[in-house]
Order: C-alpha cells, then sequence, then structure tokens
C-alpha cells in the first residue's frame, strides 16, 4: 500500500523482504539525521521514520538508534529497519486525476477517503511489490476535497519543494464552472485583483470564457503562485459560486486523457519538460 512503511514504485524495485543497502555518492561527506536519511531514501515520511526510531525499530550499522536526529553519512552507513537494510533507488515521479470528495492526505481523522486509500485499490495487482502494492510517495502541492484534476506525487522532497516554489512561478492551470454567464468584466476583473473576504488581493496570470450556458460557464483560470484556495476565495469574493474545479496542467504537464481516479509514471521527457520549465521560470 501507498503508506508510511511502504517501498517506492520503480520499473525495477525488490521486495521490501529483500536485503538492500544504503549507497550514495562516493564523495558524499555531509552528513544528516537520521528521520531524514530515511526520509531521503524513501523509505517514508520524516516524521513517520521520527515514529520507527522513537519505537526502537531501526538500527544504524547494526545498532537500535533512538535519535532522529543522529548523524549518518551516505559515505558508509547502514540502516536497516525491522532488521531489513535500507537502499537507495530511483526516485518516483507520478500524475494522478484525482476526483472530487478525495482529500490529499496521508490519513483523515474524519475517515474520509484519501488520495492513499484510492491509489492502492486502483493498483491491486497492478506493481511489482508482491502484495500489488505502490511505495510511499507525497503529494506535490494539494488539491481541497471539492476540486479534481492534476496532482503529482514523488518521494523527492527536493524537487516537489521546487514545483511549490513561489519564486518557480511555475504556472498551474485549471478549468472553472460557475454559477454565473460572466462578461469580460469579471474576466479582467480576476486579472487586475480581488479583494477576498480576509483582505488579501488575489488575482489570475490569465483567464478566458471557454463557454457558457444558460445558468452557468466554464472559464480558463491560470496562477503562478499557490495561495490556499485561491480560485475559489476570488471568485466568491465576487459573489459567484463555484460549480467544479478542475486542474488541468501544471507547467507543460498536462491531465490530457488520464481517467478519472487513475495514475500513471511521468515519462522521462514529461520529467526533464517539467524541470526545463522550472528553470525558464527561475532565469
Amino acid at each position: 500500500m501507498i503508506k508510511p512503511e511502504g517501498r517506492l514504485l520503480s520499473q525495477q524495485v525488490p521486495s521490501a523482504s529483500f536485503s538492500m543497502r544504503f549507497v550514495v555518492e562516493k564523495n558524499a561527506t555531509r552528513k544528516i539525521g537520521l528521520a531524514r536519511a530515511l526520509s531521503k531514501l524513501g523509505y517514508c515520511s520524516r516524521s513517520r521514520a521520527a515514529e520507527l526510531i522513537h519505537a526502537g525499530r531501526v538500527c544504524l550499522n547494526g545498532k537500535v538508534r533512538r535519535d532522529p536526529e543522529a548523524p549518518v553519512s551516505g559515505k558508509c552507513d547502514q540502516i536497516a529497519v525491522d532488521g531489513r537494510v535500507v537502499e537507495t533507488r530511483n526516485k518516483i515521479y507520478l500524475m494522478l486525476n484525482k476526483p472530487r470528495g478525495i482529500v490529499t492526505t496521508a490519513s483523515d481523522e474524519k475517515g474520509r477517503d484519501t488520495v492513499y486509500t484510492m491509489m492502492n485499490a486502483c493498483s491491486a495487482g497492478r506493481t511489482n511489490l508482491p502484495d500489488g502494492s505502490l511505495p510511499w510517495v507525497a503529494p506535490v502541492g494539494r488539491l481541497d476535497k471539492a476540486s479534481e484534476g492534476l496532482l503529482l506525487l514523488t518521494d523527492n522532497s527536493e524537487w516537489a519543494a521546487r514545483i511549490t516554489a513561489p519564486e518557480t512561478h511555475l504556472e498551474k492551470t485549471y478549468h472553472v464552472q460557475v454559477r454565473a454567464v460572466v462578461d469580460e468584466g469579471f474576466i479582467q476583473t480576476l486579472v487586475r485583483g480581488v479583494q477576498a473576504k480576509d483582505g488579501e488581493v488575489l488575482r489570475a496570470k490569465q483567464a478566458r470564457r471557454l463557454r457558457a450556458g444558460q445558468k452557468s460557464c466554464w472559464l480558463e483560470i491560470i496562477l503562478d503562485e499557490g495561495k490556499n484556495r485561491q480560485i475559489r476565495r476570488m471568485i466568491e469574493a465576487m459573489g459567484v459560486a463555484v460549480l467544479r474545479l478542475i486542474r488541468v496542467a501544471i507547467g507543460p504537464l498536462r491531465l490530457g486523457d488520464l481517467a478519472k481516479s487513475e495514475h500513471r509514471a511521468l515519462s522521462l521527457e514529461e520529467k526533464r519538460t517539467l524541470d526545463r520549465a522550472m528553470r525558464k521560470q527561475i532565469l
């Protein structure tokens, strides 16, 4: 399953029951904390790693360590969890078409379905792991429960931070259905800026009307910053209700024909294209 103690999916990932070794570049000399090392290996999240360490389930070079900040050198140190040595492996980059009603958290105190339970159910019997499960990955940013569409997941926390960093200005494109047939003035106001109920001024980078019915219409809104519930707050501040909100693209990466609730790995070219887009925006 996609869970804190799961392994990460790749084309040649072995079962978690196999012996595995922590191996990094020969010139790696900088030491990091034990919990962070486990997280960087993709074994689990840093918070879950700390729990495992406090529980005495993690050994460093054959000795149980209960300090999450115990220094680890990737050059020569070996980490084991429950007696099984952990190794490095290729990073994982997934895209998911998130449906409405699913929350983007590892667990939910209200018992609601999460992207993890949904992906595990969809992946049963379709991976190369013995139990048909998927490995641990983390969402890149969030889509709230009522929102749909493209969500990235990865075990590469540094890459995820670059995707979501405000200074990257990586565009996110949304298709939004609103309960009104709005005019061009409404569209221009979204671009000029809207004062939300809390006083914050929010604006879209671009906006246009896609199509209209008798009582509603669809808009395309492009953001280059990721403020909490930004589109909903902007439109609701203008007295219009949001009926549906679908993220259809992150930078050059488009949702395409990926079916709702389905996920797949990014191709090498898709990953490279995203990386180039981030570099270009920063420059």
